[in-house]
């Protein structure tokens, strides 16, 4: 079977208090599906599993301070909960009702905390390397608040580094994240900015707000993540990566799970960016989880056996 590949347009949302740049895939009058990127990721994290969701219009939103979305007001942070009237703004914006979900690791956070506040605005929940926020055991929370209020007083604007060109900038981003080339190059193009020097016109800098790189300054305990995470009600899945990232152990990944109702789990061999590296596959658990028909020469893996899963 062969499938049509949807389309991909650019769209800018402009809210109240900030304006969002996203990439989109598919017809408008399809069923919605939001797709929530990573930290220093992009709407171009998605350039390779969009394509395979024929069926959905999707909409790959640039967070905030990511990709071409412009950066919060200098009075302004980043605490991820923010973000979360932000998403409430861009569906409003679309004029939907309760679209799917879809998000990577920050966006994987995103996408379970926004379902559990707002569960009414939230069809089906498509995660991937994520599930709930980082958490911090309550003796650290004092040191955590120093070590963040600390940055923020020194914070006094970031050097940008200089790449000499967009290869430079792509081999640079594949070594840190230990992404392939391909999938390393969906994320820079659209990161990436020029760095205005006349005497090198190919010159570019990261466009991402160097305040990302700031530390948070409140996490919460694991006993109150699971607290919110109790309160997803819509049908989820979980796709992780094998090896386990060392912030996702396994048996905090397994009590998260078990704490929401309806939830299937995969477990595949790959990295972090399983929905760049490996996209076929992620995308057939996807499709199998929405009632897409299959598409071509992917189908969906097996559960793990073990893994936690909820009917």
């Amino acid at each position: 079977m062969t499938m049509s590949v949807p389309v991909c347009a650019e769209l800018e949302i402009p809210l109240a208090h900030i304006r969002l740049a996203a990439r989109t895939w598919g017809k408008p009058g399809d069923p919605p599906l939001l797709a929530l990127h990573g930290w220093l990721d992009n709407a171009g994290s998605f350039d390779a599993l969009a394509p395979l969701l024929d069926g959905r219009h999707v909409v790959a939103l640039d967070l905030a301070g990511h990709g071409r979305s412009a950066h919060r007001e200098a009075s302004s942070w980043y605490p991820y909960v923010d973000y979360l009237d932000e998403i409430a703004g861009v569906i409003d914006f679309l004029g939907w009702d309760a679209p799917d979900l879809l998000g990577h690791s920050l966006g994987a956070t995103l996408a379970s905390v926004f379902a559990a506040v707002f569960p009414q605005r939230v069809n089906r929940l498509a995660l991937i390397e994520g599930l709930g926020p980082l958490s911090l055991p309550e003796a650290g929370a004092l040191e955590q608040l120093q070590r963040a209020m600390s940055a923020r007083v020194g914070y006094r604007g970031g050097r940008l580094r200089v790449f000499p060109h967009m290869d430079a900038a792509i081999a640079a981003r594949q070594q840190h994240g230990q992404l392939t080339l391909a999938a390393a190059r969906s994320i820079v193009i659209r990161g990436t900015k020029s760095a205005a020097d006349p005497q090198a016109p190919e010159a570019c800098v990261w466009s991402s707000d160097p305040r990302l790189m700031l530390p948070s300054p409140i996490r919460l305990g694991e006993a109150q993540v699971l607290s919110i995470l109790a309160g997803i009600t819509a049908p989820t899945l979980l796709v992780l990566a094998q090896p386990e990232q060392s912030y996702l152990p396994r048996a905090k990944m397994d009590a998260r799970i078990a704490t929401v109702a309806d939830i299937r789990v995969v477990r595949m061999s790959g990295s972090h960016h399983l929905h760049l590296e490996k996209a076929g596959e992620v995308a057939a658990e996807i499709r199998h989880f929405l009632g897409l028909r299959a598409g071509a020469d992917v189908s969906p893996a097996s559960p793990e056996p073990g893994a936690p899963i909820r009917p």
